[in-house]
């Protein structure tokens, strides 16, 4: 394999430094026993300078070893994660400085401590493969953290959405805003990208279920799953648009499954998706409804799902543009995304997709724990498939819910819609957004600061809550599916450290 020169430069600074601790020297002991200055010693180790062989021989020679030894990149066993890493893609695919990192102090980062750091990659490393962790799955942890560092909102991005929309959709006049359509969209893919639209049948050809669209750059051909819903159409057409109008080259060609070779890939598919929802949901338009649908006295859940429709919006599209006009139009941004799927029958609830911009305690998911059922991210989808198997219901349902944890009384607004998702797999799917309630918030929701009680709203229900049944001290719940065993763990620590301190 082929490293950088950086990367060379580094793994021969980590082994100089290792070989030169291991024998006892300093670094002033090894500059001077090899007729060499500390400061090009000290850069050495730091991977700034790699020498010429002659610098490299005296080196050598200083600490009673060949010169092959020290040339090689083979690294000891305690800097072996250190070297996986430098060998990894993680170095030369990841744009750090989208986190901030400048990449030559993260390399001066691994030689200044290169033992606690190659203890921190392999403690890292382990986690990652005792949960199974892929690469993809790695990437999108990534890329979720970085749309959180950025409250999920994107000025460049809106920026060419806007110049999208004023090229090819331009209000007219005093009219509205004219409709970024299928028919638009596929008509540009044609004429001005040359790029062919064909569907596929599931039917016909089932291991292709799963899979919504494809795009085929040696042949400039769009495949679309036939059986796509006309929004779900729109989307990856606009989608597609995305990807040609910014010139995104380095992409994943499958959706909704995505693999991805890079983070650039699975940035660049961000970034497409983010450029559709904003073509399709103007952020102007989006912004006047919400101001319409907050200013109001009471909360109604039918509205709320006729804006979605309104739009002609998935459900799930809808609350991620949320998640981008929220923040930094409401200034609204102590809130939480969630999707959950669930199969009618079944006691499991799969929690697909998440995002945090809340920099509170909020509603997050445990590894091997079960989620308090009392959220109405759980609950409407177990009153959806009471509905679909008695009463033959084949619609979207909205509710709104109030909860607050019953150890801290912090309290959150759950907004959730549950609808039938995947037919052929029996699935139905929630999509739920969490805003933390504060003065901010009850500002902005009109329906909040009523004269009523927050928690005896009379269209939103209140309930009390907490993080999951193993931490849970509420005894008598009726919705409890575990035993507190995480939290009586707690309290028998604490007993402890309490007779503890009674001995002294």
């Amino acid at each position: 394999m082929n490293l950088p020169a950086d990367h060379i430069r580094l793994l021969f600074g980590l082994k100089l430094r290792q070989l030169r601790i291991d024998r006892g020297l300093s670094v002033s002991e090894l500059a001077q026993q090899s007729g060499l200055s500390i400061s090009y010693v000290t850069e050495i180790e730091k991977g700034r300078k790699y020498p010429k062989a002659d610098k490299i021989s005296a080196l050598a020679n200083a600490m009673q070893v060949d010169y092959d030894t020290l040339v090689s990149l083979k690294l000891s066993k305690k800097l072996e994660p250190i070297s996986d890493l430098i060998r990894s893609k993680f170095l030369t695919e990841i744009p750090l400085e989208l986190f901030g990192i400048d990449p030559s102090d993260l390399l001066e980062l691994l030689a200044e401590a290169p033992a606690k750091v190659s203890a921190m990659i392999r403690t890292f490393m382990d986690i990652a493969l005792s949960y199974n962790m892929s690469v993809e799955r790695l990437y999108l942890t990534m890329l979720r953290s970085y749309q959180e560092l950025h409250d999920n909102y994107f000025p460049e991005i809106e920026a060419d959405a806007d110049r999208f929309l004023h090229e090819f959709a331009p209000v007219s006049g005093g009219a509205s805003d004219q409709a970024v359509t299928e028919t638009l969209l596929a008509n540009l893919l044609k004429t001005r990208y040359s790029i062919h639209i064909e569907y596929f049948d599931t039917l016909t050809q089932p291991e292709l279920v799963s899979l919504r669209s494809f795009f085929r750059a040696d042949h400039h051909t769009l495949h679309l799953n036939a059986g796509l819903t006309a929004e779900q159409r729109s989307f990856i057409l606009a989608r597609e648009v995305g990807f040609q109008f910014m010139n995104l080259k380095n992409r994943p060609y499958t959706y909704s499954w995505v693999e991805a070779d890079s983070f650039e890939q699975m940035l660049n598919n961000y970034k497409a998706s983010y450029f559709a929802g904003a073509i399709l949901i103007r952020r102007d338009a989006l912004v006047s409804k919400l101001s319409e649908l907050f200013d109001r006295d009471t909360w109604s859940n039918e509205d709320f799902l006729q804006l979605i429709t309104d739009f002609g919006a998935t459900p799930e599209r809808f609350f991620y543009r949320l998640s981008n006009v929220l923040p930094s139009q409401f200034g609204i941004d102590q809130l939480f995304f969630y999707r959950f799927n669930h199969i009618p029958g079944q006691t499991a609830f799969q929690l697909t997709k998440e995002m945090h911009l809340s920099r509170q305690e909020g509603p997050r998911s445990f590894v091997d724990e079960h989620f308090c059922r009392r959220w109405i991210a759980w609950t409407i989808l177990q009153e959806l498939q009471f509905l679909q198997q008695n009463k033959g219901f084949d619609s979207t349902l909205c509710r709104a819910q109030l909860s607050e944890y019953a150890d801290s009384g912090q309290q959150y607004l759950i907004i959730s819609v549950a609808h039938a998702f995947q037919p052929q797999f029996q699935q139905n799917m929630s999509v739920s957004m969490c805003f933390a309630v504060n003065d901010n918030l009850k500002r902005k929701m009109k329906f909040l600061a009523s004269p009523h009680s927050i928690t005896a709203l009379p269209d939103i229900p209140f309930r009390i809550v907490n993080q999951t049944c193993e931490r849970c001290g509420i005894f008598d719940c009726r919705e409890r599916v575990a035993a507190p065993t995480v939290l009586q763990k707690k309290r028998q620590f604490e007993a402890t450290k309490k007779a503890m301190d009674a001995l002294r």
